[in-house]
Order: C-alpha cells, then sequence, then structure tokens
C-alpha cells in the first residue's frame, strides 16, 4: 500500500520546480516537433533561368528522367530541392 509523504516546499521553490519540470517538457516537445519548410515550386522559366539554358533543354532533361516534373494543369513545376539534388559532382 502507498504511503502519502508530505514534502515541505515554499511556494518559490514549488513555483521553481513546476516552472522547471514545464520548460523540459517544453524543449523535448520542441526538439521532436520542428515546423518543416514550405516547398518551393519551380516554372520551366525558372529552371532555365537558373542554370543558363533554354526551356527546351530542360524539357529534354525532363523526357530524359534528370528532372522530375509536377503538372497543376498545364503548367510544369519541379521542386526546387529535387533540381538542385540533381545536380552531379564532376570527378576532374
Amino acid at each position: 500500500m502507498e504511503s502519502i509523504q508530505f514534502i515541505q516546499y515554499t511556494p518559490e521553490q514549488l513555483q521553481n520546480k513546476i516552472t522547471a519540470s514545464v520548460k523540459n517538457q517544453l524543449e523535448e516537445f520542441l526538439k521532436l516537433y520542428q515546423p518543416q519548410q514550405p516547398k518551393e515550386y519551380l516554372s520551366r522559366k525558372d529552371v532555365a533561368d537558373m542554370f543558363g539554358v533554354d526551356i527546351s533543354t530542360v524539357h529534354n532533361w525532363s523526357k530524359s528522367k534528370r528532372l522530375n516534373p509536377l503538372a497543376l494543369g498545364s503548367r510544369i513545376y519541379y521542386l526546387r530541392s529535387e533540381v538542385e539534388a540533381s545536380l552531379q559532382p564532376l570527378n576532374v
């Protein structure tokens, strides 16, 4: 059987204990649940301007599976993260 124990704290000590406990819980929560960055979409023109190429080159990259196009109606978009990930280092 459990026994009840009374521990004497001053109101300030109790407040400090509760504040510290809540602060620790909030810090753990914030570590686990960081807000995600919104995805940035680029149009074909944006990708072409980024690399200094013509839009037809971007179209060819899409057809050859170098880039992964996303469609919204008749518009074509690319995720910036995927475009940047498609770059390959050169072995010089």
